[in-house]
């Protein structure tokens, strides 16, 4: 209980009344944090949890969902509070209740979340980037702000991560395609130039859900402005998010032709980010990623 207080001081300031959780229970929270829906006799919280020294990463998660809700598109949840105790950062959130239903006809659920993406990716910026870095994964992102998207994407997001995957033990042929490819990959951009779109920035399956009133919602956002398609691409990366759901975002906002190759490219940055967290066959993936672009320059 007492590695709680500290925590239900917090919310009590920030919602001007005495909270004082009585029920713990972990729920899941992907395998970076310790995650908790936390309980008094009539208000429910979601709380993450994690070393001190990675308190930086609550702070830009609630900023990145605060950017979210301000854009007035997608449901994503209120963060209440974060900070630290002696023991751990963590960061405190609306809890939201899931489990809603998923069908994919018209009204369902995966169309209203493509269409509402799209309106999400019409907040823009002058510039491309984010006012402070924040994680992908337990990865830092770099977001410096530029007002080129070729050079923040081949500085900030490319070269970072083939950096750290020489460092991580990668083949001297990953770095060596790599380099290559930072030289060349402005190819794919003579027919097209991105806007600064609001992204979530590790758009998968694994971060939506349905809340049990039919709503869609997101959430552990990696938020940045950038090329839209790099939330696209990042739906197709690890299974997509049904038919209905794309078709939805391109009637709502249609995608360049370009996007069919670009979204190699854009997802090459979330398998290397995967070969620095696990290693193994990652590797491997990210190469013959690369070998295909190169093929195409």
């Amino acid at each position: 209980m007492q590695k709680w207080q500290p925590i239900d001081q917090e919310i009590s300031k920030k919602l001007g009344e005495p909270f004082i959780s009585r029920d713990h229970r972990p729920v899941g929270g992907g395998c970076i944090n310790d995650a908790y829906a936390i309980s008094d006799s009539s208000q429910t919280f979601f709380v993450k949890l994690n070393s001190v020294a990675l308190m930086p990463m609550f702070v830009a998660e609630a900023a990145g969902l605060q950017e979210i809700i301000e854009s007035t598109s997608v449901r994503a949840p209120t963060p209440i509070c974060w900070g630290a105790t002696e023991n751990h950062s963590y960061i405190v959130m609306e809890f939201l209740d899931l489990g809603g239903n998923s069908a994919s006809a018209k009204t369902s659920p995966s169309v209203i979340l493509g269409q509402q993406l799209a309106l999400m990716h019409k907040k823009t910026s002058d510039q491309f980037g984010w006012k402070m870095d924040n994680t992908i994964g337990s990865t830092t992102q770099p977001n410096t702000y530029s007002k080129d998207w070729l050079a923040f994407y081949g500085e900030s997001r490319l070269a970072y991560q083939f950096d750290l995957a020489a460092k991580n033990g990668g083949q001297a042929s990953l770095t060596d395609k790599g380099h290559k490819l930072l030289d060349s990959f402005h190819h794919f951009f003579t027919r097209y130039t991105p806007r600064p779109s609001l992204l979530h920035g590790d758009l998968w399956s694994g971060n939506v859900a349905v809340l049990t009133s039919g709503q869609p919602t997101i959430f552990d956002p990696a938020v940045y402005y950038g090329d839209r398609e790099t939330d696209l691409a990042m739906t197709e990366l690890f299974g997509g998010f049904g038919q209905g759901f794309y078709d939805a975002y391109n009637e709502t906002w249609p995608l360049d032709p370009g996007y069919t190759t670009r979204k190699t490219l854009y997802n090459l940055y979330h398998i290397l980010n995967h070969f620095n967290l696990f290693g193994g066959a990652y590797g491997a993936q990210a190469e013959h990623m690369t070998s295909q672009l190169l093929s195409e320059v």
